[in-house]
């Protein structure tokens, strides 16, 4: 494999939004792209234009570009409205493809319409593809409402799609054993877990203002699926501490936000309201400063949680509980990092909860522990080697150099 690659990444998600609103998907696909710009490569990352005002070209970083297509509105669209404009998509991103300078040594989709796309556009090419979907539909419906959300055509796309992609890339085993289950060849796919920004996520910092309580802090995007419910009934076994709930709408939605006024309800009615803060969604220069705050991070989606809020927190020297499922089974080491709770059970969760506060040496061990894992695993320079070890694969091994004749002529020769 060449010591530097070309690399084409391509996502539809909005790469170039409000960080605050950022999900896992746009965070990972711009900090591998850094990653591998960073380690010598050559990255082009392919996105929808999603804003008038914003340069078709934008430098990431050493070796890193985005460069934005224009494909239908100039606005973030949801999935169902940019299925009509993947056709547009499609032909120029397989224009800009086959330009010489542009052609590179393989093409990474990002995320079923990434996918998509990345597919139709490479047919005929001869160009490896490899695929990260950044959570599967068929686990996505599994949750209450689910199959409402998720788009009809999602699960069969990406079941083509793993199965045509030259390799899978799955986020953890849980994810890898989804794919195989929905008959992708286990040799073909590789697991590359998502990685942590060091430099922001760290022990040393600062911090948001606290009072005297030991803090529980939960962050999801989504609190319908993030377990908060669960962990506002389990603060009702916790007399002791307070729970800092971060995420779902801006801070100014905060009182017309359905979800939002159901917590708050429930917190009022367990006599816990004055314990419990929701502070909305935060920008994500604020997350770590939230983080360094906290004695647990709590981890609850019970479906698909996301795998990089405990490397965050565990980075942060933060010890995390977690349910083990998807990537939070991989990264938190149960006994070790943190502790592993079964999902939906408040009053489990409390008692255990309620326990590991009162043992200060363990959570000082522990938190240890995290910031040490997190920081030599996850680590975005270690995650980018090991996504460019299963590109090499798919990539044919470099012409041997030519040996130099370093044979000394005959004394006297020519005489």
């Amino acid at each position: 494999m060449p010591s530097s690659l070309n690399l084409a990444l391509v996502s539809l998600a909005d790469l170039t939004g409000d960080s605050a609103s950022a999900g896992v998907h746009s965070i990972h696909v711009l900090e591998l792209a850094r990653a591998l710009g960073g380690q010598g490569h050559r990255v082009t990352v392919y996105t929808r234009r999603t804003t008038e005002s914003g340069r078709p070209r934008t430098r990431l970083g050493a070796g890193a570009t985005l460069e934005q297509i224009t494909a239908g509105p100039a606005r973030p669209l949801p999935e169902a409205h940019l299925l009509p404009h993947i056709r547009a998509f499609t032909d120029e991103l397989s224009r800009r493809l086959a330009q010489p300078r542009n052609r590179p040594d393989l093409v990474h989709a990002h995320g079923w319409l990434g996918g998509l796309a990345a597919y139709a556009a490479l047919q005929d090419t001869g160009l490896p593809l490899v695929q990260s979907f950044h959570g599967l539909g068929v686990v996505e419906s599994r949750r209450p409402g689910g199959r409402r959300t998720v788009h009809p055509a999602r699960i069969r796309i990406e079941r083509a799609l793993g199965r045509g992609a030259d390799t899978v890339l799955a986020g953890c085993e849980h994810e890898a054993d989804e794919l195989v289950r929905m008959g992708v060849a286990r040799p073909r796919i590789c697991v590359v877990p998502y990685g942590v920004d060091c430099e922001r996520f760290r022990q040393t910092g600062p911090t948001m203002p606290r009072g005297r309580r030991p803090r529980l802090v939960l962050v999801g995007n989504d609190l319908d699926n993030a377990g908060a419910a669960v962990a506002v009934r389990a603060l009702a076994h916790v007399p002791e501490a307070e729970l800092v709930v971060a995420g779902g709408p801006a801070r100014e939605d905060l009182e017309s936000d359905p979800t939002v006024h159901r917590l708050r309800t429930l917190a009022k009615e367990l006599d816990v309201a004055d314990r419990t803060l929701f502070l909305g969604r935060l920008p994500r220069k604020d997350v770590p400063k939230l983080l360094r705050t906290a004695r647990l991070a709590l981890c609850l989606a019970p479906h698909q949680p996301s795998g990089m809020v405990p490397l965050e927190a565990m980075a942060c020297g933060v010890p995390v509980v977690a349910v083990p499922t998807g990537s939070g089974a991989d990264s938190v080491l149960d006994g070790v990092t943190g502790l592993h709770v079964p999902p939906g059970q408040p009053v489990t969760l409390g008692r255990a909860l309620r326990r590991l506060l009162a043992e200060e040496t363990t959570l000082s061990a522990w938190a240890i522990a995290a910031a040490d894992r997190a920081h030599s695993r996850y680590a975005w320079e270690r995650i980018a080697a090991e996504t460019v070890r299963c590109y090499s694969a798919l990539l044919p091994e470099p012409e041997p150099e030519p040996a130099e004749r370093h044979a000394e002529e005959p004394v006297g020769a020519g005489v």
